[in-house]
């Protein structure tokens, strides 16, 4: 029989259930009951709640902030380091097309779904978990109204191999992925520079970074925030 979470599960989300399954675990658990039960992919024996999240962070942002208050809780977010598209045949005669994206994910970018709920981390009771991943994404044609994807759409990702994990306990894990080259003042110009990425998103990590405590605005340049570590405030 399926369990009351598994009715429409992703094969993603499954195929990671699966992989962190261990014997003893609890599936699909339901914890707390009464008005307010939730329930939960994988409860531990040792109290553990973990729960697996492949889309947007808002959705359990609710869910996170209750179950912390009585239980130690672990969010795991997967994140593509290697990906490949499988799109599937227009027409019932062609055959599907696989090819392997361009895009690598990396670690830093759980910090744009993170902006939804980045205090959670100075909870002594909560953890996140990073876990790299190679996937497969499986898009179909579904017309010229998705014109921002060609028209064609994700209906499902796969699991091919779990690559690494990082755990994140404490902000101070958070502010680790700050570079190591990092100056003594920056904006998130700087940051995003000195990362390789999208000005949005060091602007999201400096946002969380600033929420959990670990760096604080000291002013501007121009018209970008100037940024400092805590540390190296308290130092000066």
């Amino acid at each position: 029989m399926n369990h009351i979470g598994e009715l429409n599960e992703q094969p993603l989300h499954a195929a990671l259930k699966a992989w962190y399954t261990r014997p003893g675990d609890q599936i699909e658990a339901s914890v707390d009951g009464g008005q307010r039960g939730y329930v939960i992919d994988i409860v531990r024996d040792d109290d553990l709640l973990i729960e697996i999240q492949t889309g947007n962070f808002s959705s359990i942002k609710r869910k996170l902030h209750d179950l912390v208050k009585r239980h130690p809780v672990r969010l795991i977010y997967p994140i593509a380091v290697e990906k490949w598209l499988l799109k599937l045949p227009k027409k019932g005669w062609d055959g599907p097309r696989r090819r392997k994206s361009p895009k690598r994910g990396r670690v830093e970018v759980v910090f744009a779904e993170l902006v939804s709920f980045p205090q959670l981390l100075l909870e002594d009771n909560f953890s996140l978990e990073v876990v790299l991943i190679q996937e497969e994404e499986v898009r179909r044609y579904a017309g010229a109204k998705h014109w921002r994807k060609k028209g064609w759409v994700t209906v499902e990702r796969r699991l091919l191999d779990v690559v690494a994990q990082r755990l994140f306990e404490t902000p101070s894990d958070m502010s680790a992925l700050l570079p190591v080259e990092t100056p003594q003042q920056f904006t998130t110009l700087d940051l995003a520079e000195m990362l390789a990425s999208p000005r949005w998103l060091a602007q999201k990590m400096a946002y969380c970074l600033q929420e959990m405590g670990e760096i604080i605005r000291v002013g501007k340049r121009g018209r970008s925030y100037l940024y400092s570590r805590i540390d190296a405030v308290e130092e000066f």
